[in-house]
């Protein structure tokens, strides 16, 4: 066989086409989900990621005989490396051909591109900041993946496990939740009693104070408070959280954003969509044109899927044993039944968060994919 060559992007013709890649892997696989085209070229370019405040990158390709085989992203996040005190390249949007040699040449250019900046660890997938894809699948190849998870071929981990050095270093566990026909009595109970004890309450704010009146900004800064402790986590910037409230906040229902408050303190959230997973496979590679925008628009306007995406929970540690967070499921399942969803999709949860993982004992819900970091010492 002809060797691996391995090409660095160094303009927008070969970012699209590192992009690309991806889709062209996955062409036809009925458990794959196109990911929003412009929105992997944006999170990759350096003048539309804020997060190149505290990110250096590189991006490699793999090429054997003319043809392009494998992708890889190499990234140093000085911000989270400073905070966790490590020195770490991350590894992500990792691709390639069922082909161990490919794999092996695309990670070692990430590992050698770590070592010129000084770095004695890498570990990934991972992406710039958390509300990026992490984790590798290794388990839940037979199921609907979603815009917000890597779904991947069975053959990674098999590559990950053969190539040597490399060891788990954190797992997320994904479920799926049915929504129930009546709230369970467990958080009925609960809600009803800590309104009483507590005086806490649901608020649900209209666009204009959570995009003009800041509370969008400060569901962002409560990301930060209530993250902080989870793994490999970087501290939100301004810029950050400004990029996250127009993606997210802007055009979510929000009806389906429930805040929690004690007072004129907001002390709980939960942030969840209408599930675009359909909506994107019929799309052509994640692109809005020529009629990719209608189908994303039937679920952002008239919620045209059985599927809710649960994206994020957070709760300030001190209102955890108040149970707060009974009040959020009490509000969204009441809101999932009003629009007739069916199921609810659990977005990555930390294998070790066993607090966050048990309260789907309360619903009829079953664990289904499992997420996979990797960790190798340079």
């Amino acid at each position: 066989m002809a060797p691996i060559e391995i090409k660095k992007v160094t303009d927008r013709k070969q970012l699209r086409q590192f992009v690309q890649f991806y889709y062209d892997l996955y062409r036809g696989n009925q458990h794959f989900v196109p990911y929003l085209f412009f929105d992997e070229m944006n999170t990759l370019r350096h003048d539309k990621n804020p997060s190149f405040e505290c990110c250096d990158a590189e991006y490699f390709m793999a090429f054997r005989d003319g043809k392009m085989v494998g992708r890889v992203a190499a990234i140093i996040n000085r911000r989270a490396n400073e905070r966790w005190d490590v020195r770490q390249v991350r590894f992500g949007w990792f691709d390639f051909i069922d082909d161990i040699e490919v794999s092996r040449a695309l990670l070692k250019a990430v590992e050698d591109w770590g070592r010129e900046q000084g770095m004695n660890q890498m570990a990934g997938p991972m992406g710039f900041i958390d509300t990026d894809r992490e984790g590798m699948l290794v388990e839940g190849f037979n199921e609907l993946s979603t815009m917000y998870v890597n779904y991947n071929y069975a053959y990674y981990p098999e590559h990950m496990e053969r190539l040597g050095g490399f060891r788990k270093d954190n797992d997320y566990m994904e479920y799926q939740v049915k929504v129930p026909e009546v709230v369970p009595d467990k958080f009925a109970k609960i809600t009803e009693m800590v309104t009483k004890r507590y005086g806490l309450n649901i608020r649900k704010f209209t666009r204009r104070e959570l995009v003009e009146g800041g509370w969008g900004r400060k569901i962002f800064e409560m990301v930060n408070e209530t993250y902080s402790n989870l793994y490999g986590y970087s501290h939100l910037s301004e810029r950050q959280i400004d990029k996250l409230v127009s993606d997210y906040i802007k055009i979510a229902d929000l009806n389906l954003i429930s805040s929690v408050m004690d007072g004129d303190k907001l002390v709980a959230f939960g942030v969840t969509f209408p599930s675009f997973t359909r909506a994107l496979q019929k799309t052509r590679d994640g692109r809005l044109l020529p009629f990719g925008w209608w189908q994303l628009l039937r679920i952002l306007k008239w919620h045209k899927t059985d599927t809710v995406d649960l994206l994020l929970i957070g709760v300030l540690p001190e209102y955890r044993q108040k149970g707060a967070n009974a009040l959020i499921f009490n509000d969204l399942i009441c809101q999932f039944q009003r629009y007739g969803f069916k199921y609810a999709e659990a977005m990555p949860q930390m294998e070790a968060n066993e607090a966050v993982r048990s309260q789907w004992q309360y619903l009829e819900s079953r664990q289904h994919r499992r997420h996979r970091c990797y960790r190798k010492d340079l």
